[in-house]
């Protein structure tokens, strides 16, 4: 029998609290990504893959959207950034980054990046 590696049901509470105080960047984010409003492409929030939780995911296009806030510009957090996308991309999941205030100043671009991501699967 194969370990599950999406959504594990230890992380299951994780996810809920996560989801339940979410950013003010992932708060708006989300009103554009949810009920398939972005090209018919349907995310999930706080999604986990094997013990990491990604902030948006899309099944169908294997695609990781992450917000990074402040707590991300350390040495010890982009190392840990690195290892999470090195171990996502060899599962085939690309992952895109945005700075939260990418999405308050310029969502237009953030979605157009997304919009580009789907048709640029290489």
């Amino acid at each position: 029998m194969s370990e599950q590696i999406n959504n594990k049901p230890e992380l299951k509470e994780y996810r809920k609290e996560l989801r339940n105080n979410a950013t003010p960047a992932e708060k708006t984010l989300w009103r554009f990504l949810r009920n398939k409003q972005l090209q018919g492409r349907k995310f999930r929030r706080q999604f986990s893959v094997g013990n990491y939780i990604l902030d948006f995911y899309c099944t169908s296009e294997k695609l990781c959207i992450e917000l990074d806030g402040a707590g991300h510009y350390n040495d010890a957090q982009f190392e840990y950034d690195r290892d999470r996308t090195l171990f996502l991309n060899h599962l085939g999941i690309r992952v895109i980054r945005f700075e939260n205030k990418e999405v308050f100043e310029s969502l237009e671009a953030v979605l157009e990046c997304i919009k580009n991501a789907f048709e640029n699967k290489d």
